[in-house]
This record gives C-alpha cells, structure tokens and sequence, in this order.
C-alpha cells in the first residue's frame, strides 16, 4: 500500500500536488522515474561544469597572482603588523631646508649611514614596519609631532594597534638630527582612540594634547617621566575637539580646533578658537566663532603644529576635497584677537608632488607638518604621507568581490550558451515539485498567488537558457566571437579579483634594511636607433620608487633632450664622444647614490622585482647582484652559454651587466684602471664582452679574495620581457654568433685576470626562494 501522486485540474483551484490512498499507476512511476533521473543527469553534468569552470579560473587565477602581482614587502616582519587598514598606509618622512619654505627630502641631502646600507637615507623614515619589527605591533603612523631636547630630537605620533584596532601615541628619539630614529615605544594609551599627539612646554612641564574626541572632550596630559609617562592633568574641555593645538600670541593664549559635533557642521571644513591667559584654562569661545563651517577642501582643519618665521605666524590645514587629507596648505595668520581672525594662504612646496604614484610613499596624500628650527638654525620638519587615498582597502574589497560574481554570471552565461546549463533553477528546487506533501504545506499553497508566481519565474529564468542555446550556436562564426569573448572576459575578471583582493595596495614598494630605506641610480646605454624603447623604458622605471635618476649613456647619433621623456625622476643624457661598450663603466662623478643599477634599455621587467634586487645588493654591496645568471665552464676551453645551461648544473658563476646592481664608484674605478687598459682594448676590438670583463675582476678582486667568496648573486624576476625583439635594433641578433665571441673573450680574460670558474654558486641559496 503507498499513497501517490495525482495533478489536481484547473476547476479544483490548488494548482499543486493532491494525493489519495490507493495502488500507484504503475506507468506514472516508469514516467517519474525517468524525469528524476533525466533530471539527476543534467544536474550532475552541470555540476561537473561548474566545479570544471572555477578550477580553471582559480588555478588561472593563482598562477597571475604567483608570477605578476608584486611580492609582499612584509615579509620577514613580526607576526602581527602592518596589515592592510582602510585608513590608509600612512608613514612619516623628515624633510630640511633653509626655512619652512625651501623643504627638500632627506635623500636631496645625501646623508649615508652605512650600518644600515643607506647610501643615501631615503624617505620615509618610520612606517609601521619600523614599529612591528621593534614589538609594537603597527598598521601605519601618521601625525608626527616634534620636541626638540638639546641635540636630541623625539618625535611623538599616532601609531594604529594592529591587536585593539584604536590609536595609541607612539615615540621616536633621534640623535642625528633625524636621519635614525630609535622606538622608544607607547608613551599613552587610552581605552579610545588617541591621536594628533600636540606637544609643547609651559612652565617647565612638558604637556600632550592629543584627540580623543570619541571619549567627547579635549584633555591635557602631564609627563611624569618624559617620555614614555604621561598622566591626566585636566580636562580642558567638554567638547569632543578634533586636531587641536594651543599657540602663544600677543601675550594671550589660543586654542585652535574643529567640533564635528555640532548641529549643521561641515566635516573637515569647520574651525574655532578659543582663548585663554593660560594654557590650562579657562577657555573662552572667539567672538566669530565659528571662524569656518566650509567646504572641506579649504584647509579649515588643522594639519599639524603652526610656526612662526621672520616674526609671523603661519597655521597649516587640511585639504581633504578628493580624499581625505589629500594635501597641505600654509596660511599666514595677518590677524588674531579675542575679536577679530583674518589669514591668507600662501605657497608652499615641500619638494612637489610625487609622478609615481602609488609607488610613492606619499603619492596620494600627506595631510600633517611639523617644521621647527634646529639649534644649528638650519629647519626641519616630519611629514606624514599614504601611498593610498582613504577608504582604499575596503574599495578594492567591493570591487573584487564585484568581480568574483561578475565571472560566476559569466560562467553560469557560458553554461547556457554551450549547453551545459539547462535551467537556472531546477523545478524539483520549487515547493510545488515537492513528492510528499503534509498538510501544513497543503494550507499554506491553497491561496495560489505565492506559487504560482514562483513557478512563473521558475518558468521564465529556464526558458531563457533554451533561448540563449538556440540564438548562439558554436559553430557559426558569431557564436565562436561570442564564446571566445565571453572566456577572455571572465579570464580577465579572475585576475581582477586577484588583485583586488589579494594584491594588497597595488604599489611595488621598496624594501627596508635595518629600519632604512635608500636609493639608487638607474643606467642604461643606447643610441639613435632605439629611442623608442628608451622613452617606454624611461616611463616605466621612473615611477619605481627608489629610482633616484636616470642616466642615458648616448652612444651615437642625435641625443634627444630631458624634455623629450615622460619620467617621473631627473633624466641625464650623457653623450659619449666615442661609440663604445667600455662607455657603460664609465666613471661618472655626477651620480649621487653608491648604487647604480645598469639596465639595458631593452629590459622590461616589474618594479617589485627592481626593488628586490635593490634589498639583496644592500646586503651585498661588495658584489654584482643582477637577474640574468650564466655559468661559465668547460675543459680544456671555456664555453659561454645561455641560463638554461646554468639552471641544468644547477649554479652560475656570472651574472650579466646588461640587468644588474653594482657599486657604482667602486666598480666603475676598477674597470678604468691602468690594469685593465689590455682588457678594454679587447672589448673595443670585439664590440662585446664588457659584462664578462666586469665579472672577472670582482671575481679576482682583493674583496673576494677567499674562493669560498661570492663575487655575483641572483635574483630571479617574476618576468622580463625583451622588447629589442619587436623592434629590430638587438644588438646581438646571432645568439650562436653572440655566444661564440663571449668564449673567445672568456679564454683571453682568464689568461689576463684569473680564473672564475671555481667560483659557482647554486640555485636556491637564500631563505626566501628570491635565487630559484
């Protein structure tokens, strides 16, 4: 006995599943059962379809993310740190000059600290790395404030607690007028958020008014033990103040804030004063208050300490029009009285906006100064700057989520076309396709509208595959131009989603060593023929952000001029009277950084694998570090071959010139010495093998001396592209041809400077896999 199941007819008004006692037909159950497994077939291939689809796109996926996004710059930092923050990446730079108004860089300064392979000091000079690798662990640090002690300068900032998620005011002491900063650690530490650490002296006490707007009022602290120990001296206000200071003037004290609190203020765009005779109170509203409730991109919120030069005071706001803290602005302050506020803005350049973007520690935005007067007279000031603009991190979320269900409607799309999707939603999904039905079922379908709509749409979404299937056929010529488009699409899509989401920022930042960033010169020889690529290789390598300067060693033909490049760096064009190899070691007084990286114009690679080639020469500065390795061997003649040979002995002995790090002053004073004049005369007679010259002499150097020495490392590139093969102008056309010379030259170079084959490195020497 069984119960089954009947169609009610139109007249009975249920329009779903009635069922009865009685023997079940047995030709409705062959019919039943074959739909359910007609239905489980198609089920199941689709099935296969889908889990098909996203494995090919996932491993696509992985692949682009493994070999074109940008390493993590992270790597080797504590545990916890420096984790991707929505607002923002911001890091502190210390900038020098004559007066506020003539700021140039650190690494315009040429200061060189060779504990830290700084050749010179580049900006910036703390980062959240700088916190998370000496134990506080740091997402970024921003509102750098200065207090000078004697020579000894100690800079206190927000830092953004990677565990609490909240700010904390952190501190820095350098001794060499900023150049090295030494974390001292949290010097306050409150259950909210802190920032805007404003320091400053009265009375012989040394106070700190920083944010705390979310508690709701503005506070005054005392150090204790200056400065690592603060604690509560009053409450100055019961207004929950953002980026406030206090300034003398004219023998009345001001106070200067926003209050976003207040009933029709414009965010970032609102300014008032207060005045006091005492920094501790009380404090009295300006008579014009508020002094603005602007637009936002005005500069009414402060943007660090005001300073006074020449006799006249100057207050620093913020602009946050396109993002939040886009730029600063200086305004002179022509007026300020219990009564009365009037200022002008006026020009202020610390160096000109950064071309390279987010390559740049400070390419979207630096939104605080602090500049004072050093006892020797000269001025400096600390900057904050982000790399991204505000809200980055949760953009790049939506936009890559976006993208993951963009590529599933596009494989669902796919399915329909090709046939492999036949419905968008099974019937046996739908209540009224259920087998058994109780009757709690049954009361709740008896009013047929809910249903019956749903079958309707059920319906509709179905019939549309069939329509798809039959308008886009596969074996017509349109239907391939669709199919085909459809899988680039979505290939494209996978990778956008990788990037997005697990490409952090996007920028190929540079690489710290030993708490310090630095600098590098980049060098490239060419001629008449191949300005093409120089100004495409110009454009890219500019925007690498330890590029300093770019020199252009012109061999032959009519230079072009400076002007004539898109580049983010200065560009040099250095024209050689002669058309020779040797040009490229010239020694070249001009260039400011002990690192020259000598890059064929023909090379196209990332800038994150430039940046970790740059970290591994820092470690290694007496050696070649370059991306093209050859070993160099063969008895009783030595043979020059290309890498794969290298990668089949698995070790290499040479790396060529034509893409490598070098010594800039060293190098190029060993290759123009007295005794290497034959060796010279040989690469002119050969027009070739000045990279082989090179490495015979660092290979028999007094620096490497001991043959268990290197005198070469490698760093692998994710990818490199040689574009002199798209042009026609290689320069060796015949690799066979090409290789042969480079053996001739080996033999002679042997004979002349010593051996070098015994100096094979392997593969896969260092900790992180940058050599396999």
């Amino acid at each position: 006995m069984g119960s089954s199941p009947n169609v009610a007819s139109a007249a009975s008004g249920g329009g779903g599943w009635r069922w009865h006692k009685g023997n079940s037909s047995s030709i409705g159950n062959r019919n039943g059962s074959g739909n359910q497994k007609n239905e489980r077939c198609v089920l199941s291939s689709t099935l296969a379809y889908f889990v098909f689809s996203f494995v090919v796109l996932g491993s696509i996926g992985s692949l682009y993310g493994r070999y074109m996004l940008a390493a993590n710059v992270r790597t080797g930092i504590a545990a916890q740190g420096c984790e991707a923050d929505s607002e923002g990446s911001w890091a502190v730079g210390v900038y020098y000059g004559d007066s506020p108004f003539s700021l140039k860089p650190i690494e315009a300064v040429n200061i060189w600290k060779d504990k830290s392979a700084a050749w010179p000091v580049a900006n910036p000079v703390i980062t959240c790395a700088s916190l998370s690798d000496a134990g506080f662990p740091s997402n970024f640090v921003a509102d750098p404030f200065l207090y000078q002690q004697g020579d000894t300068l100690y800079m206190f900032y927000e830092t953004k607690n990677t565990i609490t998620k909240q700010g904390d005011i952190g501190v820095a002491q350098s001794t060499d007028k900023g150049a090295t900063w030494q974390q001292l650690g949290i010097a306050l530490d409150e259950d909210w958020h802190l920032s805007y650490p404003y320091v400053f002296e009265y009375n012989g006490n040394i106070y700190m008014m920083p944010e705390g707007s979310k508690k709701g009022d503005l506070r005054l602290y005392i150090a204790t033990d200056f400065p690592l120990k603060w604690t509560l001296d009053k409450i100055i206000m019961q207004k929950p103040l953002i980026d406030s200071f206090i300034i003398p003037h004219e023998g009345r004290f001001f106070l200067f804030g926003s209050d976003h609190s207040e009933i029709g203020t414009k965010k970032n765009g609102q300014l008032a004063i207060w005045h006091s005779d005492s920094p501790l109170g009380p404090w009295k509203p300006h008579r014009k208050n508020p002094i603005y409730n602007t637009d936002k991109a005005m500069g009414a919120r402060n943007g660090g300490r005001p300073f006074v030069y020449k006799g006249q005071l100057y207050r620093t706001g913020q602009d946050c029009g396109e993002t939040y803290g886009r730029r600063i602005r200086v305004f002179k302050v022509k007026v300020l009285t219990e009564n009365e506020f009037e200022e002008t803005e006026v020009p202020f350049d610390f160096g000109g906006e950064s071309m390279k973007g987010r390559n740049s520690w400070n390419g979207a935005r630096t939104h605080h100064l602090d500049v004072q007067q050093l006892n020797t007279g000269e001025w400096i000031a600390v900057l904050d700057g982000d790399r991204v603009p505000s809200g980055d991190a949760v953009r790049r979320f939506l936009v890559g989520s976006a993208s993951v269900f963009a590529v599933a409607a596009l494989v669902v799309l796919f399915g329909m076309f090709v046939g492999f999707v036949k419905c968008l939603v099974p019937l046996s999904w739908c209540p009224h396709n259920m087998e058994k039905r109780s009757d709690t079922f049954l009361v709740y379908e008896r009013p047929p509208k809910l249903t019956s709509k749903l079958r309707l749409i059920c319906s509709r979404l179905n019939r549309m595959c069939s329509f798809l299937h039959s308008k886009i056929r596969p074996k017509t010529c349109t239907g391939s131009i669709v199919l085909i488009l459809t899988v680039l699409i979505a290939v494209a899509l996978s990778c956008t989603a990788v990037t997005y989401l697990y490409g952090g920022s996007g920028a190929e930042e540079p690489y710290p060593l030993n708490g310090h960033h630095s600098q590098f010169t980049m060098l490239t020889m060419t001629y008449d023929a191949r300005l093409w690529n120089l100004k495409m290789y110009v454009k890219h390598y500019s925007r690498c952000s330890s590029v300093r300067e770019i020199v252009v060693v012109w061999n032959k033909g009519a230079p072009p001029t400076p002007s004539d490049f898109d580049s983010a760096v200065p560009v040099r064009i250095r024209v050689e009277a002669k058309n020779s190899l040797n040009n490229r070691f010239r020694v070249d007084p001009s260039i400011k950084t002990r690192a020259v990286l000598e890059l064929d114009d023909d090379i196209m690679m990332t800038c994150g694998d430039i940046e970790r080639g740059f970290r591994v020469w820092r470690e290694n500065p007496d050696r070649i570090v370059g991306f093209y390795p050859r070993l160099v061997n063969g008895s009783p003649r030595l043979k020059y071959r290309g890498e794969r040979h290298a990668r089949r002995h698995n070790g290499y002995n040479v790396i060529l010139t034509g893409a490598a790090f070098m010594d800039g002053q060293v190098a190029f004073e060993r290759y123009w010495s007295d005794e290497v004049a034959e060796g010279r005369a040989l690469v002119d007679e050969f027009f070739n093998c000045e990279d082989v010259l090179m490495n015979y002499l660092y290979a028999n150097s007094s620096s490497a001396s001991s043959s268990s020495k290197s005198a070469v490392e490698y760093v692998r590139p994710t990818w490199a592209v040689d574009t002199s093969k798209f042009s026609g102008v290689a320069i060796s056309r015949n690799t066979q041809a090409h290789y042969g010379v480079r053996s001739n030259c080996l033999m002679k170079f042997a004979e002349m400077y010593g051996s070098l084959v015994h100096r094979k490195l392997d593969f896969n020497r260092r900790k992180d896999g940058w050599d396999l």
